[in-house]
């Protein structure tokens, strides 16, 4: 019966249009107001009756397309160009009895939203008295207000509660009376009378299960709000979204007074739009024209560079024609420590998958109920378990820093510890610097969409208060919801170790048996922090069914952001580094102690990685020593294999596969790829969920392997990479750089 509805108000509204240009009447339902039987053939009768003669006797299907196409332009042509276009309809006087009365049927079966309900402004009042007013003489404006406001939809049950209305529709409005559209995204948080059973199952069911359990209270800018339902709402510009949260509480509140579930609402100020009109900001403009000038000065060095016209070493460093030579070189260093390369482009291709599932559940799905049956089934652990892709980078970092400082005190003795630092800010701050420009001060002017303030301009808002932080590299003390550009916390965990690696080292160095005791209890200690501080505190590192967005939050702030819970690792890798230093290659272990070393490290792999599996489950229930030990000991099970690898490749005790997969020269490219890879992934998450603006349905493997984002990421990774990681590099290069003397051994670099 409702779909019936459905296609007979589409069927009145097109009749309706085209027999007001002809001067006629069809009443399409009976005087008791109930629908008639209307047949299509009659449709097409009432269509054929067209003064122009634009339907001939007889047509095929391609004649009959063409035949309303033509007349469609008539109607165009003689109705709505006319200076009254968006002000109201200008064939109402002359069909106000036949208007009256198929507006009201209309609006019976699907009432009009009312912006002026409730306690609202005298403003919103008059302007929704307007919308009122010309809704009901079929005013093209107020018929598109109360077309692109969301209506109940089929689906609720598979999870089709996010309504997305229509975005484009409603903030291109322009009424009568200065009247313009304004869009509303609201949350409407829905609870259930917990003395009816009966309705638990289908409140389980709207909810897709709980995937995450949410408040209007949790911050929804980083994670998806996932059990707060949006529901798009079109009203006047007047109305402040303090007046349509009342005008919508004040709806809701008629159609649920009889049911026995309570709906919650609220309207957000940022989440409320209206159609673009300022210009750029100076600062906007500014960044702009930096970014051009870049470019362009790039251009210019690589230019002088292909046709030998003299330039210093600095301009050199911009070349863009050198630059792609060495992104797309895979000649190897001395020391090149092969198998990383295959580790960290595994790791951030799983970090990609991972985010991108996250990501995924800012969007409306038809199917998302099917979407969250489907997510718990065991192999999902894949994007489950985010936080052990990043430990291996935490433990390259350590072996690599380690290799490198006792490289430089196998040779002189000492390290320069301040050319040390600065040349870290180097490789660091000036990819980081030109994404944060970007995001704050480019993109947000590059897109719109339902969620686009919600997941880009908050973003913005955030880094123009807090930028500095990142560029101390302690933002990630201010909290998870707090950070510009969240995902970088990891760039604050890695410099703050680094900044202390030096004391390791050294001391590792110098005192090898103290050295490896302090550093083992140091590692120790901090996998304690991590068991006690989840057990505790009730984290959870794992994304489980129910998982609260304060839990999540909670976890990060806590735990998953301190360096101090990620020493373990970091220690793993120092020691790794001052091994791979004093066991050159050549080395042979013992081939027992080979095997066992392979057992082991695979076991530990696998048991991180499968072992929490079933955590994922839909109807598992938190159990704080689960997530414990998942949280202490994952990291450490996660990057023993890879670690182990790296070990027996660069010593030569294997030439198996897996080492020789890993060490494949392509992996070199991604290598100087992965940290814009890093910066980049999470802007081209949020664009495209800005962006979105209808439901669709879920299909696993077609949006987790979106291809043409994998490029966009890929892309701006490369664009960053060309015009800012690698000319500073250089650039650190020549400023680090000590006159050679006689005698002296050049010291080799490490990828």
């Amino acid at each position: 019966m409702e779909t019936f509805g459905k296609i007979l108000i589409l069927k009145n509204l097109i009749i309706t249009i085209i027999v007001l240009t002809e001067g006629k009447t069809v009443d399409i339902l009976t005087s008791a107001g109930l629908p008639s039987s209307l047949e299509d053939e009659e449709i097409l009768r009432i269509l054929g009756q067209n003064k122009s003669q634009a339907f001939s006797e007889n047509f095929t299907f391609v004649e009959l397309v063409g035949s309303l196409r033509n007349h469609t332009e008539i109607i165009q042509d003689n109705l709505w160009t006319t200076n009254d276009i968006y002000k109201t309809n200008p064939y109402y006087d002359d069909f106000s009895v036949e208007i009256d009365q198929e507006a009201r049927r209309l609006l019976q079966i699907l009432p009009a939203f009312d912006p002026g309900a409730g306690h609202v402004s005298s403003e919103c009042k008059r302007q929704s008295d307007i919308f009122h007013r010309e809704l009901s003489k079929f005013s093209l404006w107020a018929l598109k207000m109360y077309d692109a406001t969301a209506k109940m939809p089929s689906g609720l049950l598979n999870g089709n509660v996010n309504q997305f209305g229509d975005f484009d529709e409603c903030i291109g409005i322009e009424g009568s009376e200065g009247i313009r559209g304004q869009y509303c995204l609201a949350y409407l948080q829905l609870d259930f009378d917990q003395s009816r059973p009966d309705l638990k199952y289908l409140h389980r069911l709207l909810h897709s299960h709980y995937a995450f359990r949410s408040n209007f209270s949790d911050p929804g800018h980083r994670v998806p709000r996932f059990s707060t339902i949006n529901w798009a709402i079109c009203t006047p510009a007047a109305c402040s979204p303090h007046d349509v949260e009342s005008s919508l509480r004040h709806a809701v509140t008629n159609y649920a007074s009889q049911t026995g579930f309570k709906i919650s609402v609220k309207v957000e100020r940022e989440m409320c739009q209206v159609q673009r009109t300022e210009s750029y900001t100076r600062e906007t403009i500014t960044v702009g024209l930096f970014f051009l000038g870049i470019v362009l000065f790039s251009t210019m060095a690589g230019v002088c560079d292909l046709y030998d016209i003299p330039t210093n070493n600095i301009v050199q460093a911009f070349s863009l024609s050198r630059n792609l030579k060495k992104l797309i070189s895979t000649n190897r260093s001395v020391d090149d420590i092969g198998t990383l390369h295959g580790v960290r482009f595994l790791n951030a291709l799983m970090l990609i998958v991972a985010h991108k599932s996250m990501a995924l559940f800012f969007n409306p799905y038809a199917n998302r109920t099917e979407m969250s049956e489907y997510l718990g089934k065991p192999w999902t652990v894949l994007g489950r378990a985010a936080s052990l892709y990043t430990d291996p980078f935490i433990m390259i970092s350590g072996l690599l820093t380690s290799y490198s400082f006792v490289g430089r005190l196998n040779r002189n003795g000492k390290l320069n510890i301040s050319n040390e630092y600065i040349s870290r800010l180097m490789r660091l701050v000036p990819t980081l610097g030109a994404l944060i420009l970007f995001c704050t001060y480019i993109m947000p002017f590059i897109g719109s969409g339902p969620q686009w303030n919600l997941v880009v301009t908050h973003h913005a808002d955030i880094c123009k208060k807090t930028w500095w932080r990142n560029f101390l590299f302690i933002h990630n003390y201010f909290g998870f919801e707090n950070m510009c550009l969240t995902h970088t916390h990891h760039l604050g965990i890695d410099t703050q170790l680094f900044a202390i690696s030096p004391l390791f080292i050294i001391l590792l160095y110098k005192r090898p048996k103290i050295g490896a005791i302090i550093l083992t209890g140091i590692a120790v200690f901090s996998t304690f922090l991590r068991y006690y501080i989840t057990y505790f505190r009730r984290l959870n590192n794992y994304v489980f069914f129910g998982t609260s967005i304060r839990q999540l939050f909670d976890t990060a702030n806590f735990s998953y952001i301190l360096p101090s819970h990620r020493l373990t690792v970091y220690i793993i890798g120092i020691f790794l580094g001052y091994l791979l230093r004093n066991y050159p290659k050549g080395f042979k272990l013992n081939q027992k102690f080979t095997y066992v070393g392979w057992t082991l490290s695979s076991l530990l792999c696998l048991a991180a990685f499968v072992g929490p599996a079933p955590m994922g489950a839909i109807d598992y229930i938190y159990n704080p020593v689960h997530a414990a030990t998942y949280n202490a000991f994952a990291p450490i099970g996660w990057c023993a294999l890879f670690g182990w690898l790296a070990f027996v490749s660069h010593t030569g005790n294997t030439n198996s596969w897996i080492s020789k997969l890993f060490s494949w020269k392509g992996f070199l490219i991604t290598t100087r790829l992965s940290y814009a890879i890093y910066l980049t992934q999470f802007p081209v998450f949020f664009f495209n969920v800005g962006q979105t603006r209808t439901a669709e349905n879920y299909g696993f493997f077609r949006m987790i392997f979106n291809f043409k984002e994998l490029f966009w990421i890929v892309f701006t990774a490369a664009i960053l990479t060309l015009f800012f990681d690698m000319p500073f590099q250089n650039i650190k290069t020549i400023l680090l750089k000590k006159p050679k003397s006689s005698g002296t051994e050049k010291s080799s670099k490490v990828e």
